[in-house]
């Protein structure tokens, strides 16, 4: 049952695009008569490209967007059985691939709390019994597939638990301190040292490493149906490695590749997706009152032209929030407080694929502990209807698509330098977007008219 205050949520966004939900008649929605919106301030669009076959996304991408779960939180459960359940649920809110956390058994040496932590990974290739079984995994991605989802599954390259049998049958293929002892992962570069306590770093030097690694991402290709991975801290692995791989389980089936950096050479030939930090920072800024709208534009803007950061066939990760931001940073109403809807907004329409984590779309207000079992308060599930409706925006209209697929960004001009607008269209279909980045009410002119946006209030129109 949605509460009064989504149902008002979800009537104004429906009175701003009246052919959203459900997209009857999009094509009428999409092709109405263009209208000026104020002055175009500029058009930018990422520099044409010659891509290689690598380079180029299964077509089942191109439109999609990603849902991260969480499986020991998504359900009273916490296993693969009761994640079943709610895969109708997701796959009508409009989700497409799945992103599951790690599966497999947590070390039990150096262990974190009580359950430990996702990341510390003592067996590739088996399934945390917490979880539930093989059996349910490959059972989990068949039904997921037969709705129409793709699933992809955390793989923790860089490191392993302590008891892991590599660490004992192959002590070699780690890292070892000067007494040639094995260590925590250590980080040294801040003020202070950092410690991972509960794994070890793996020495990718050893071509018998790569080998048994790349022979354990087979497995699950192989054994249980996925249709890719998220690449855990890729950037700590060497590329070259991620390159061998990728092209070893291309050849097993065609696989969609997200890497947990933002290191430009991982698009290559690895991976598919990166990490968009750069946005969801400057978005958590603009909600905090540490940047504003202008921000958001040199940011539009430092992603066109011969001096753009990533090339155009680069798919961009967009998010308000995931497992590491929930966590141990904060819950959408800690991180945007009131902003946080006008935040999610722009993830869906800006360029990129968006993410949805476990838990978002019932307006999660807690911080899931990382290591203990602290299952998600599904409630009313009051943003249900907010992220299906974006979700089925970015699913229809190709404007939207990502990569090199999408269309330009449009900044526009609307007389109130507060207001964040931009357009986003191809073959006269697209959407308009006008985003209210204050805590204050902001006025603004659109088609000769005056007119006002409330506090953190967004409106998406045709084109």
């Amino acid at each position: 049952m949605e509460s009064r205050r989504t149902l008002s949520r979800r009537a104004a966004l429906q009175a701003a695009l009246p052919l959203l939900t459900g997209f009857t008649g999009l094509t009428a929605f999409t092709a109405q008569a263009q209208t000026s919106l104020g002055h175009i301030a500029m058009s930018v669009s990422s520099p044409a490209t010659t891509l290689s076959a690598s380079q180029v996304h299964l077509p089942w991408t191109q439109q999609a967007s990603i849902y991260e779960v969480n499986v020991r939180q998504h359900t009273p459960e916490g296993t693969l059985k009761a994640l079943a359940l709610d895969l109708p649920r997701l796959k009508q809110m409009g989700v497409d691939i799945l992103w599951l956390m790690p599966l497999q058994p947590i070390g039990k040496k150096e262990r974190k709390g009580g359950l430990g932590s996702y990341y510390s990974i003592r067996d590739y290739t088996a399934v945390n019994p917490e979880f539930g079984t093989l059996d349910d995994a490959r059972m989990l991605v068949k039904q997921a597939h037969a709705l129409g989802l793709k699933v992809i599954l955390d793989w923790v390259a860089n490191h392993t638990a302590w008891d892991h049998p590599w660490a004992s049958a192959h002590k070699d293929w780690y890292k070892l301190d000067a007494r040639g002892e094995l260590f925590p992962v250590t980080f040294t570069e801040g003020p202070e040292p950092e410690y991972w306590t509960d794994v070890i770093a793996l020495n990718y030097d050893k071509p018998e490493l790569r080998r048994a690694m790349i022979a354990a991402m087979k497995f699950w290709v192989r054994e249980i149906g996925l249709d890719g991975f998220r690449c855990d801290v890729a950037s700590l692995v060497p590329t070259d490695f991620w390159e061998r791989a990728r092209a070893e389980l291309d050849a097993l089936k065609p696989m969609f590749m997200l890497a947990e950096s933002d290191k430009v050479d991982l698009h290559a030939k690895a991976f598919d997706m990166t990490y968009g930090w750069d946005l969801a920072h400057l978005m958590r800024d603009i909600a905090q009152g540490k940047a504003d709208a202008e921000a958001l534009r040199a940011w539009v803007r430092q992603q066109a032209g011969p001096q753009a950061p990533y090339p155009a066939h680069a798919y961009r990760m967009r998010f308000t929030n995931n497992h590491d931001f929930n966590s141990w940073h904060g819950t959408d109403r800690e991180l945007y407080g009131p902003a946080f809807e006008a935040m999610a907004v722009l993830s869906f329409t800006l360029p990129g694929m968006p993410l949805v984590y476990s838990g978002q779309e019932a307006a999660l207000d807690k911080r899931l502990a990382f290591f203990e079992k602290d299952p998600i308060d599904w409630k009313t599930r009051e943003l249900q209807g907010f992220y299906s409706e974006l979700l089925t925006l970015k699913k229809r209209l190709p404007a939207l698509a990502n990569g090199q697929y999408g269309a330009s960004v449009e900044l526009l001009d609307v007389a109130n330098p507060q207001v964040f607008a931009f357009r986003r269209q191809t073959q006269g279909q697209g959407v308009t977007v006008l985003a209210n980045l204050t805590p204050a009410a902001q006025r603004y002119r659109w088609q000769g008219q005056e007119l006002e946006l409330a506090a953190w209030q967004s409106r998406l129109l045709s084109p």
